[in-house]
């Protein structure tokens, strides 16, 4: 399989189009066209992880962060960034970062902290605004099926767990085809009335230029006529961070300690104690204090994430417990994440998961 087939298929799975606007997400270096002779998934592609790759003769590396986050202007080896994306070009190797792309998903990172923390009642933490759009299309009543199909396939009409849903109206509209024109039925210069259906499907926003293909390669119409509507509805099943439910209320030294066990952590850093018990936990893997007001707003007891800075912990108002668990362990169940996903969808070639630790943070205890 070549890299640009693996890639194709793998974001029918996790769109990278779906990452925040800021991230660098997707293939960052290695030629497309170039078979995988098999994958090594990492949290960072640091060059000791290139060289393990090259050890395994591994030449597709899927990392969690992207290694090239900011632009380069050369690649000479002088820091960190640059020896890694070096020694990976000159061993043919690729890298591919999919990062908020998975924060971002419904089943991605956040998902599998809630998993771990036991919460019920899950919901996304900051919906996606200004994602979803609207297509209504008119279409001969003979031609809807097969045009309704072929959106479907493009990507339309998916809406959290369901698939292929649409709204359909029947009417009659009306049409003069002009000279010049080469209407599929009609005469120029003379009004036509068709019996036609009014097609409604929702779609995310990234979808769109595959959607619209898909409706001109499908219509049978010279002119189509058709709109797309900006929703303002949140999309609920995509968004940075999480919320959920203990089963069981729990003293603040009792979750901060439930916390800390099924982490494995050497420490948490937290705000003064609300003395309030804690049911309802919000979580964002990563740098995370941006989601600070969104988890009072959801009504949070406690929150989890990470790079919390000093003036942050302020912003809790005492209102609810924030804890900063560390960036790499609030994320550290990706690489086992993405193993299974891609051990599963993929079986034609050797899938490992890095053996080197990449964490740069460390604790004198």
């Amino acid at each position: 399989m070549k890299i640009k087939e693996f890639i194709k298929d793998f974001e029918q799975i996790i769109p990278a189009r779906q990452a925040e606007d800021f991230d660098n997400v997707g293939l960052l270096c290695g030629n497309p066209d170039r078979e995988i002779s098999g994958i090594l998934i990492s949290h960072d592609a640091l060059e000791s992880v290139v060289d393990e790759a090259i050890e395994k003769d591994l030449n597709f590396i899927f990392c969690f962060h992207p290694i090239i986050f900011s632009g380069l202007k050369s690649i000479t080896g002088k820091n960190y960034v640059e020896r890694a994306v070096l020694k990976a070009l000159e061993s043919k190797i690729a890298i591919y970062a999919i990062h908020t792309a998975f924060d971002n998903d419904y089943l991605g990172v956040n998902y599998k902290i809630c998993e771990v923390l036991g919460l019920k009642n899950q919901k996304i933490l900051m919906p996606k605004q200004n994602q979803l759009r609207k297509l209504e299309v008119y279409v001969p009543v003979e031609s809807a099926e097969n045009l309704k199909n072929a959106l479907f396939e493009a990507g339309a009409g998916n809406i959290g767990f369901y698939d292929e849903c649409s709204f359909s109206i029947n009417g009659n509209g009306t049409f003069r085809p002009l000279e010049g024109s080469n209407p599929v039925t009609g005469t120029q210069n003379e009004r036509k009335n068709a019996n036609e259906v009014l097609l409604s499907m929702i779609f995310e926003d990234y979808k769109k230029h595959q959607i619209l293909f898909a409706m001109r390669q499908n219509h049978p119409y010279e002119e189509v006529a058709y709109q797309l509507i900006s929703l303002e509805n949140e999309n609920q099943y995509t968004g940075l961070g999480r919320f959920g439910d203990l089963e069981t209320e729990m003293d603040e030294t009792d979750f901060l300690k439930f916390v800390k066990e099924k982490f494995n952590l050497n420490i948490i850093r937290h705000n003064n104690l609300t003395r309030k018990k804690i049911k309802r936990v919000g979580v964002l893997g990563g740098s995370g204090a941006s989601g600070i007001k969104s988890a009072i707003s959801a009504k949070c007891d406690a929150y989890l994430t990470g790079d919390v800075k000093y003036h942050d912990f302020f912003s809790g108002e005492d209102k609810l417990l924030i804890c900063d668990i560390g960036h790499f362990e609030s994320e550290q169940f990706v690489t086992q994440q993405l193993f299974e996903i891609l051990s599963e969808k993929f079986t034609t070639f050797a899938i490992a998961k890095t053996t080197i630790k990449t964490n740069p943070v460390n604790y004198f205890i």
